[in-house]
């Protein structure tokens, strides 16, 4: 599930309407569940959360360990984003702070590609973000090596952010780097403000300038709309 972006509206549940479809799920799920209930009774997973909360989250995550692919990284992120939420973080995780500072990296570091269009080589982005003295990138990861290419494609790939090879001008030419405009609906749902990077100063072609050494604004996070429902309907221009 997606945060709703701002004016962005959501049928209402309705039980005739997709009451069935529920059911459906929640007969798949129980045998499933059924299937492996040894296994999840014996987990004792990894929690990105202490406490009261890691006692909560704990048989989400050892389902979601189970399940492999993308959820058990996918179950850690909704854990940690939403019990900031609850206890009113301002502080948000790596991954709101990741889209925060590219925000700022474009605003400073953007260029564009041959028909105009505002992007980033992957390389620059990367420079950017492990410069940042006060941003957890240059010692990112397990072994403290920092943000990688691959890590990076990975975490923005959660937001439907993939990089793609761009042909820049000078000195840049063709190599892999972000279309600012894949970011603007990850900015909108998790981090608006009026840090934006406006449409304007976006479009004018610049030459990367050095990471500037004030730290980059992080965004905290804003409490997610109430809402009962489960069906979204995007409005014009929301994927």
């Amino acid at each position: 599930m997606r945060r709703r972006a701002p004016g962005e509206q959501v049928a209402p549940y309705r039980h005739r309407r997709d009451g069935p479809a529920l059911r459906t799920l929640a007969r798949t799920l129980t045998t499933w569940l059924r299937a492996n209930l040894p296994a999840l009774e014996a987990a004792e997973p990894p929690m990105p959360v202490e406490d009261r909360a890691a006692d909560t989250w704990e048989p989400l995550v050892a389902v979601a360990d189970l399940a492999g692919g993308p959820w058990p990284d996918r179950a850690r992120r909704a854990c940690e984003t939403l019990t900031a939420l609850r206890d009113g973080a301002a502080v948000p995780s790596d991954r709101i702070r990741l889209l925060a500072d590219c925000r700022a990296i474009f605003r400073t570091a953007g260029v564009t590609d041959t028909q105009n269009r505002p992007g980033i080589p992957s390389s620059i982005l990367l420079d950017h973000l492990r410069a940042d003295a006060e941003a957890p990138w240059a010692e990112y990861g397990k072994s403290g090596t920092g943000l990688t290419a691959m890590k990076l494609g990975q975490l923005l790939a959660e937001y439907e952010i993939r990089s793609t090879n761009i042909r820049f001008g000078p000195p840049h030419g063709q190599v892999k780097g972000y279309y600012q405009a894949d970011f603007t609906d990850a900015w909108q749902r998790y981090c608006p403000g009026p840090e934006a990077v406006p449409p304007a100063e976006a479009s004018q072609p610049s030459q990367p300038s050095p990471p500037s050494s004030a730290p980059g604004r992080v965004i905290p996070l804003g409490r997610l709309k109430p809402s009962h429902t489960t069906t979204a309907q995007p409005t014009a221009g929301t994927a």
